[in-house]
């Protein structure tokens, strides 16, 4: 089969090759799926990079231990192990599983039916996105129908889906941030209001919000707690870049003690993929209460051209490969 492969860390698409390997073989408690359409994800591009340094204690000091790249994926049943019930070959199914960047994938454990009114681009764009989305506002938001919500970079992968799941969960009020040229994006997911970055900071607005998911991870505890209400979530998916040796690690930390003496609490995670999550996001996507925002559409052979898109930091929505 046809797999992007990586074979040492670089700036995409240095380091990335479209290559024939082995297909995989299906465990005993596994899917084999024909891989139709993937997207890109910023994991991604930190696992091709090498950045930050500290990640290499697990993924390769001198060079990266495993050659697959990419999570998301949507495609085809082809096969399944002896232990598998919930599947049939044939089925049309996503999920995520390191080495997406191929012709196939054999899974375990994230992966779910694909949603009936979506195509296969659509839902590549959904799993690692989407699910971040989620975990973060109810997980770790732990938000509530009625309450208000802040999306600080709602114009991204994880943000488009934020907007639409906030709404979906029940916020009376979602208040997207991003640049100019993303506001129309944003307001047409269904944010209630859209603060222009470029002219305007969200942090002296006299709005409280319950809920404020922090993607661009660009603004102080001090600063964010201003707009929380009283016993107002802070939670932490992303941070500044600039820091290659540990990446947000400093700004998350930083800002989670800060918030150890306050009312209002600061938390940072990292989102888990999983069955159960995939089918409840399976079902906004079927009731139309969520809609993938795709950005820009590139083949497998594109795939390292994507990455390279995907870390100069212009894009919007998601980046989707067709395979």
């Amino acid at each position: 089969m046809r797999a992007i492969v990586l074979d040492r860390y670089g700036s995409p698409p240095d380091g990335l090759e479209l290559l024939d390997v082995e297909k995989p073989v299906v465990g005993e408690d596994e899917v084999l799926v024909r891989v139709r359409a993937s997207s890109v994800n910023p994991v991604d591009w930190h696992g091709v990079t090498g950045t930050p340094y500290v990640a290499r204690l697990q993924g390769g000091l001198r060079g990266p231990k495993s050659p697959s790249v990419g999570v998301d994926f949507a495609g085809v049943v082809e096969a399944i192990g002896a232990n598998v019930t919930q599947f049939t070959p044939g089925d049309e199914v996503f999920g995520g599983r390191n080495g997406a960047f191929a012709e196939y994938v054999s899974v375990r454990n994230a992966i779910a039916r694909k949603p009936a009114n979506l195509t296969f681009e659509e839902a590549a764009a959904v799993p690692v996105a989407a699910i971040t989305a989620l975990q973060g506002l109810r997980d770790k938001g732990t938000l509530e129908p009625g309450q208000k919500v802040l999306v600080n970079g709602a114009s991204g992968g994880v943000g488009t889906f934020a907007v639409q799941i906030a709404k979906a969960l029940g916020a009376a009020h979602v208040t997207g941030v991003c640049s100019t040229g993303n506001v129309e994006l944003v307001r047409s997911l269904g944010a209630d209001d859209v603060v222009d970055y470029t002219k305007q900071d969200f942090t002296h607005s006299a709005e409280r919000y319950d809920v404020l998911l922090d993607i661009a991870g660009n603004r102080s505890f001090s600063e964010c707690r201003r707009v929380l209400s009283r016993t107002g979530r802070l939670v932490i998916v992303g941070g500044p870049k600039t820091n290659k040796l540990l990446a947000p690690m400093p700004h998350m930390a930083g800002t989670v003690v800060a918030s150890l003496i306050r009312s209002q609490k600061a938390i940072a995670f990292l989102a888990k993929l999983n069955r159960e999550d995939l089918a409840v996001l399976r079902d906004l996507l079927e009731a139309g209460k969520v809609t993938p925002a795709i950005d820009r559409q590139y083949t497998l052979d594109e795939a390292p051209e994507a990455l390279r898109y995907l870390g100069e930091g212009h894009a919007r929505a998601k980046i989707v490969i067709a395979v």
